[in-house]
């Protein structure tokens, strides 16, 4: 039997299973329905995918370009009606492909589409066409998804405002549009916090889902490197390079990890590859054996802080007057765990004055360069661009001085800078897990960041000079590998932008951090839909 049209028994009753979450005869709003929610309503024939595209097509129309113009969407998808109504029709002739069936998925614009363009945000890219999907936006295809549209996000290659990018400008937070909504996944955050789509894609090099998420009050998860396929994507550096899910809750993130990285069981669904392994990106060997027997979502539990163990890596918690508000926020959402049940272990403390020593693992600076011409390479003869010499050539000005001075640096093969980074995401990565290991603890947390100053909205890399002091930069999670979930953790009086819980853990611990960031999830409730981006018209649906 074709993989790719089976409707496996156990993908049926997972289905099933994610249905059952919403509450017999609830309202469903469309700034909280979660894809459970969306699917029960599918199932029983109140919601169409037909519906929910054209919801959310009305809610772009009226405020991506209009209104508060928040500017997240670089391309929608000329076909996604067409999509969305095939779908419908395969479900009431077949059963739905996967739990994701019908859903509609928001991509940054560094992954391959092979019916959109792929720019990164740089201008002189705007007509680049892959003739391809990338690894992820494949595996979602096959599940039933519909790509409604690919986001704008933080120049990928050339020198533009903060958040935003040489082809279509800054994007705005719907929290306030006076902030940058951060790098460098910046549409996603702000259109999926205005529920402009079901789901959304972001991509990490040093911290950019993790950033968006926060400052955008969603989910996000920057999964273990070498857990989710990197083909296809733009990227800057292979060390560090990581794409994830950034969603309104848990359950969600934890459904689209199911499909792009996979699990071990023995039915696969409608992929035809096994688990998330990628022949194409050698990193992923490294998930083999090591993911879990069941889905993400089985691990989803609202009691999931209760008796877990949990350390506060407080070398992170930085000190002085302009961090006094996002301290106050992350002292209350340890009270919060303590509440809900888990045993806090506080302070743990690696001995590296991360909030400083993290800079020496900057592995990007060395890499960019060499990854850039890796991605270039790959795509068709009719691409404008295919080499960063001829990005220079004909960029100019526009490209990024980092990617002009990797390119110079030449060769790494041999380079000690890059050498020593990497030792030193090393002495990093095993100090983290050694801190897990010593004190039996299921996972770290710390803030993503406790200051109100601005030097998250350019997105900086870290800063040039070793040791140099970023108030804001935290990007521990990329610089090790270790996968990391950010959830909201309520919002700064001073100007209404969210703070985010941040949860660490050991390699390939994504189950135990599900679980943990659910629970926290649960026993808070702090994501607010923002006020920049009310509810439409027929938006409350029938479950």
């Amino acid at each position: 039997m074709n993989r790719s049209h089976a409707r496996p028994l156990a993908i049926v009753a997972a289905a099933v299973v994610l249905m059952l979450s919403l509450p017999a005869q609830a309202a469903l709003d469309l700034s909280t329905a979660s894809i459970a929610d969306l699917q029960a309503a599918m199932a029983k024939g109140t919601l169409s995918s037909e519906k929910l595209v054209r919801l959310y097509l009305a809610r772009i129309e009226a405020y991506d370009g209009k209104g508060p113009a928040l500017n997240s969407v670089i391309t929608l998808n000329k076909r996604a009606l067409e999509e969305a109504k095939a779908l419908d029709k395969e479900r009431r002739e077949k059963g739905p492909r996967s739990p994701l069936h019908g859903i509609a998925v928001l991509a940054k614009d560094v992954y391959d589409t092979r019916d959109m363009p792929t720019s990164g945000g740089f201008k002189p890219m705007a007509t680049s066409q892959p003739d391809r999907d990338a690894f992820v936006i494949d595996r979602l295809r096959k599940a039933g998804v519909v790509i409604l549209a690919k986001l704008n996000q933080s120049d990928w290659y050339g020198v533009a405002a903060p958040g935003g990018s040489s082809l279509k400008g800054p994007v705005l937070s719907p929290y306030n549009p006076k902030k940058s909504p951060g790098g460098s996944s910046s549409g996603t955050g702000s259109a999926i916090a205005a529920w402009f789509g079901t789901v959304g894609l972001g991509s990490d090099t040093t911290g950019s889902i993790v950033i968006p998420s926060t400052l955008a009050s969603l989910v996000g998860i920057s999964a273990t490197h070498g857990l989710v396929s990197r083909t296809g994507m733009m990227w800057s550096s292979p060390s560090q390079e990581s794409g994830g899910p950034m969603c309104r809750s848990v359950a969600d993130c934890a459904a689209v990890l199911d499909v792009i990285a996979g699990y071990d069981a023995a039915d696969l669904a409608v992929l035809d590859v096994i688990a998330g392994y990628d022949a194409a990106d050698l990193a992923t060997q490294a998930s083999i054996g090591k993911l879990p027997e069941q889905p993400y979502t089985r691990f989803v539990s609202a009691t999931g802080l209760k008796g877990a163990r949990i350390g506060v890596l407080r070398e992170m918690v930085r000190s002085g007057a302009v961090h006094d508000e996002g301290r106050a926020l992350f002292e209350k959402a340890i009270a919060d765990f303590r509440a809900a049940g888990a045993v806090i272990v506080d302070p743990v403390d690696t001995g590296l004055g991360l909030a400083d020593s993290q800079v020496l693992a900057d592995a990007p600076r060395y890499e960019v360069a060499t990854a850039i011409d890796a991605y270039l390479a790959g795509l068709p003869a009719s691409a404008p661009i295919r080499s960063v010499a001829e990005m220079i050539a004909k960029g100019g000005a526009l490209v990024k001085p980092r990617i002009v001075e990797s390119y110079q640096y030449g060769p790494i093969d041999h380079s000690p800078e890059l050498l020593a980074a990497m030792k030193h995401q090393t002495v990093m990565r095993e100090a983290l897990t050694g801190l897990i290991d010593r004190y039996q603890l299921d996972g770290l947390i710390l803030p993503y960041r406790t200051a109100l100053d601005d030097d998250f909205k350019a997105t900086p890399n870290p800063p040039a000079v070793p040791g140099a002091r970023s108030e804001n930069r935290n990007a521990i999670a990329s610089y090790t590998g270790l996968p990391t979930i950010v959830v909201p953790g309520g919002y700064f009086a001073s100007d209404g932008m969210p703070f985010a819980v941040q949860f660490l853990g050991k390699p390939f611990t994504e189950p135990t951090l599900i679980r943990l960031a659910s629970g926290y999830e649960a026993a808070t409730h702090h994501r607010k839909a923002p006020a920049l981006t009310p509810p439409l018209a027929g938006e409350t649906l029938l479950p």
